[in-house]
């Protein structure tokens, strides 16, 4: 008699447990919402949008969703079940304010100060005395230096467009009118003095002028090569990071000895142009965009000491050896 074979026996499948979240507001401590049969590899931005169908006003990137009223807003691809909450966990929201797109805002950023220049430029009517509308410097520094600025805006918003991958989509949208008082407003100040009629060139003359000339494509190029070169560490539609190391172009071995290059040639561009011009609100512009670029870097550089164990030691943040 044949031996009769058995079946195996069916492994019993673990229970999925589930999560209840519970969802209050930051500073009223008042429940906002409750979420029910919430599944433990769910997603913040998901539990986001669960939050978003229960109050539509609170889009997802309008959202902060934090562990503690007062502590650090959490990512979106933070999972559930890999936070420090028990089954029934306890968020706190806070509302961002209405948002932008960072593309929106560097755009218009960008075109402000590109359009401003050039009315400054071709002197249009009620900016200098009526003799002067429409009127071109008799200075070749004066073209040259337009050439330049233009140049420069020109590139940040094609870069805008075509290479930047932002980990953040969005930001406050009332950010963009501080950013673009800043931008707009210094766009006006320099180009007021520059193209003004009375304007005086550099005191060394041609020489001053070249030597600027070549100190700001060399920074262009520089600050060109290094956004490629972050580009390239990032995925399409991901937010990934890695540690920047440089590549065969030249331009980015800088990066043996900074952590943010493409804001050291940023201040080389603009003291190339400083020196070209040899103008005080450029001077001035240089100087404000050196101290807000450094508390970037800074911040930047310390957030890469704390995320990656093997970052290198010898990069200062946006200075060799120095700052």
């Amino acid at each position: 008699i044949a031996p009769v074979k058995r079946k195996p026996a069916k492994k019993a499948k673990k229970a999925v447990v589930f999560f209840e979240v519970e969802i209050l507001d930051a500073k009223t401590k008042d429940k906002l919402c409750f979420l029910d049969k919430v599944e433990p590899n769910a997603t913040i931005g998901e539990i986001k949008s669960m939050f978003h169908k229960s109050h539509p006003q609170w889009y997802p990137a309008r959202q902060s969703i934090r562990l503690d009223p007062k502590g650090k807003s959490l990512k979106d691809e933070d999972v559930l079940q890999h936070l420090p909450v028990g089954t029934t966990a306890t968020f706190y929201f806070r509302d961002l304010g209405a948002q932008i797109s960072w593309v929106t805002v560097f755009l218009t950023e960008y075109t402000g100060p590109l359009v401003i220049y050039l009315m400054f430029y071709f002197r249009v009517p009620f900016i200098y005395a009526p003799k002067y509308d429409f009127t071109t410097s008799k200075h070749w520094v004066v073209h040259l230096a337009c050439m330049c600025h233009s140049f420069h805006y020109v590139k940040r918003l094609l870069e805008t467009l075509f290479v930047h991958r932002f980990s953040h989509g969005t930001m406050p949208l009332r950010n963009i009118f501080k950013n673009c008082t800043y931008y707009w407003g210094f766009a006006a100040w320099m180009a007021y003095y520059i193209n003004h009629p009375l304007y005086t060139p550099p005191i060394y003359g041609e020489q001053q002028i070249r030597l600027a000339l070549i100190v700001f494509l060399f920074c262009q190029i520089g600050n060109f090569s290094i956004h490629i070169a972050l580009r390239n560490l990032r995925p399409p539609g991901s937010k990934t990071r890695k540690i920047p190391y440089p590549t065969k172009n030249p331009f980015t071995w800088i990066f043996l000895l900074v952590s943010c290059p493409n804001y050291t040639y940023e201040l080389g561009s603009w003291l190339g142009f400083t020196l070209m011009t040899q103008c005080l609100p450029v001077a001035f512009f240089t100087l404000v965009g050196f101290i807000q670029m450094t508390v970037w870097a800074k911040g930047k550089h310390r957030s890469y000491l704390k995320e990656f164990r093997d970052y290198p030691p010898l990069r200062s943040p946006i200075l060799p050896f120095v700052l």
